[in-house]
């Protein structure tokens, strides 16, 4: 579930507490957690609705002045069920947290050694430290140049850099990638 910048300050905030979408099937359930850059969001419950039950609190809630803006926002796409999904911010993302790491002892190397093993193995080709070591040749480097030089179709390869930047090697970027405190401190660059 994205939000837009605007939306994310305001969950941040607590201003922001509901979320309105169209699915062929729901990308969250209550209960669940999601991650967003205005951290971790509990969600408390998701319901299919019809566009008139929504009220102008709804909306108020969901970050649109209007119940118009907000349709205007959910007409972008018209296809699939229309869900209410309330939800609180619990917390920070912990990725920050672990990303900022300068100093790694042996166990924590070892097991990141271990993890980005397994990810090679998983996709059957060595791509892991050779795209730390890349991400760590220029701070900003593209997902495409990555691609490139490691040989693999680019949308690949942003869903494995997903997986360092869950171990908190990396940091998106504007454009680009850059390692962490925590990934410069695993390859020795600390």
């Amino acid at each position: 579930m994205l939000f837009r910048k605007e939306i994310l300050d305001n969950i941040a905030k607590g201003k922001v507490t509901l979320a309105f979408r169209r699915w062929t099937k729901p990308t969250v359930k209550a209960g669940g957690s999601l991650r967003t850059a205005a951290g971790v969001l509990s969600i408390d419950t998701i319901e299919a609705i019809e566009a008139g039950d929504i009220s102008m609190a709804d909306a108020y809630c969901a970050g649109f002045p209007t119940c118009d803006a907000l349709f205007a926002e959910l007409g972008s796409r018209s296809e699939g069920t229309l869900y209410r999904i309330a939800f609180h911010r619990s917390g920070d993302d912990p990725r920050l947290s672990l990303r900022d790491e300068e100093t790694l002892g042996q166990a924590d190397r070892d097991a990141i050694a271990a993890r980005l093993t397994r990810f090679d193995k998983a996709a059957g080709q060595i791509w892991a430290e050779a795209t730390l070591q890349l991400i760590a040749s220029r701070d900003g480097i593209t997902a495409a140049e990555i691609a490139e030089k490691v040989g693999m179709e680019k949308l690949k390869l942003k869903a494995r850099i997903r997986k360092l930047k869950e171990l908190g090697l990396t940091e998106s970027l504007a454009v680009g990638y850059r390692l962490s405190p925590r990934g410069r401190s695993f390859l020795g660059q600390a």
